[in-house]
Formats: C-alpha cells, structure tokens, sequence
C-alpha cells in the first residue's frame, strides 16, 4: 500500500470515528436534559426522594456531556507541529472529567440519601405519600438508558474511543440508579418509606466505583504505562521469523486516543552496513503497521548484537 492511500484511508477512518463518537455524545446530551427536567419535576410532584436525587445525577450527566463534546471535537483535529501524532489523548482527558463528575455525583447522592434516611429514623422528614406517575418516570428512565448504553457501548467497541466507553459505563450507572429509585419508590408506595433513602445510598456506593474505574484507565493511558503482555507476544510473534534480528531488547509503547506509537530496540549483525540496518528497520516497521490493529508509528533502534538470537516458543 502506498504511503498516499494509507495516509487517505488513514484520514477518513479518523473522519469516520468522530462522527460515531460525537454521534453518542449528542444522542447522550439530547435524551439527558430531557430526563434531568422530568425527574426533577416529577421527583418533586410525586414526592419521591429517590427519583429526584436521579434527577440531580441526571443534571450533572448534562453538564459533563456537554464537556465531553468539547473534548471529543478538540481530539479530532488534525496533527500538527506541536501535536505530531495529533489530538486523540484529549480522549483520555474527557474520560477523566467524567469520572470525576461521576464521582462527584455518587457522593452527592449518597450524602443526601443518607440525610433523608437519618430525618426518617428521628421521624423529623415530612410524611409524604410518592405518587404512581413518579414510579411511571423511573421506569421510562431504565429504558432509555438500556438503549443508550448498548449504543455506546457498540460504539466504542468499534472506535476504541476511551471517552464514549466512560460515557456508556456512565449510562449503566443510570440504570442501577434509576432501578434504585423505581425500587424504593415501589415498596414506598406498598409503605416500607426507608427503602428509597436506602437503595440511594447503595446505589450511590456503585456509582462512586464506577467513576474510580474510570479515572484508574483514563489515569493509565496518560501516564503512558508499559504495553501489556499481549502486545509484547504480538510483536515477538510478528518478528520471529526474521532471521536478521538477533533478539528484541526492549519495546516501548505509548496511547495516543485508540492509536499505539511503538518503540522497539533490536540487535543485528554488528558487520551489516548502516543501508542494510535501515532495510531491516523499515521491513520492522511494515511488518508491525500491518500486524498490529491501531499501530499508526514504529521507530526502530537498532545495534550490532553481541550473542546470537536463540528461538523462544511463544
């Protein structure tokens, strides 16, 4: 393949990438304010602390949507002097605002579910009967939020989009709480009032997770943390049958968005030419591009070998 129909095939994937990612972040952004302003209204007309907490959580959904939407449109511009392999680590940097929102959201919730609780208990919380239409919202809510989840979730399997993968765990989130509220609001309806401050809680005890997740991978890809084992045998197994490298001393991979950059030191024959080294050298970096799903770089460091390559069975 010629280096013009990589670097077109390479744009128009990116093209193509974006669109599904900002695709899920404008569906997400649409089906959330709607939901924020139903559940807050009908939290509070039907009494239900639960659903109403879900509503907040669903506010907060809006705000880092819309952050997210700013990130994922900044992470598709195009490389340039400064930003050689481009913009895509502002991927990772999304992912870290919404589990920081996420995070936020849950100790929110879990402060104000356990309040309400605590007033039950000591009988100061006002006695309030939650109306059907609020038990009606909740389960509209887990609905939608299945759909948009599996969307998501199909999206950034497909895209390898760490942002919309943190946005489709943020909607499984939704679900527990939604079912949280809809349960709670259920058995007050039948008259066990403390189960809805209570499911809250626990539900905000998952959503807490769910964020240090998020920010554990997102915190990982920045960091640039060593390739896992996988793609270390990936590579072994590509080059194994190169009778010109001697052995592989050190690979090196670094994230940039769902894109790999590879740097790899390997020895050869001390007596080759430096035309011959950089014959081998690019063979590598050929050999690794089309192996590799994601590789979009390889810088190869060779050196005259000391011992002789031994086979190792992977």
């Amino acid at each position: 393949m010629s280096t013009e129909i990589l670097k077109t095939s390479t744009k128009t994937e990116t093209r193509n990438r974006q669109r599904a990612a900002e695709s899920v972040v404008n569906i997400g952004l649409f089906f959330n304010s709607i939901l924020a302003f139903v559940k807050i209204f009908a939290g509070i007309l039907g009494h239900s602390q639960g659903l109403l907490a879900d509503g907040i959580n669903s506010v907060s959904d809006v705000i880092y949507f819309v952050v997210v939407k700013i990130f994922v449109r900044l992470s598709g511009k195009p490389a340039d002097s400064e930003h050689p392999y481009g913009h895509h680590q502002l991927e990772s940097i999304a992912a870290l605002v919404v589990g920081a929102f996420v995070i936020t959201t849950g100790a929110a919730i879990f402060w104000d579910s356990v309040n309400f609780a605590f007033d039950l208990f000591v009988g100061t919380a006002p006695q309030r009967t939650v109306r059907m239409f609020a038990l009606v919202v909740a389960l509209a809510t887990i609905i939608s939020k299945i759909f948009l989840m599996v969307h998501a979730n199909r999206i950034s399997q497909a895209t390898k989009n760490l942002a919309i993968s943190a946005l489709a765990r943020d909607h499984r989130n939704d679900i527990f709480a939604s079912t949280g509220a809809a349960t709670g609001i259920l058995l007050s309806i039948l008259g066990m009032t403390w189960v809805d401050p209570v499911a809250g809680a626990v539900v905000a005890l998952i959503v807490a997770k769910t964020g240090m997740d998020i920010l554990r991978e997102a915190s990982s890809d920045l960091m640039d943390n060593v390739p896992s084992k996988e793609i270390a045998d990936r590579i072994h197994e590509l080059l194994y049958d190169m009778d010109q490298i001697e052995s592989i001393e050190g690979i090196h991979a670094h994230r940039f968005g769902p894109y790999l950059v590879v740097n790899l030191t390997i020895c050869i024959d001390g007596d080759l030419s430096v035309k011959d080294g950089d014959k081998i050298a690019d063979t590598v970096e050929s050999t690794l591009i089309s192996g590799l799903e994601m590789l979009r770089k390889v810088y190869v460091h060779y050196h005259p070998a000391h011992i002789k390559k031994t086979k190792i069975d992977l």
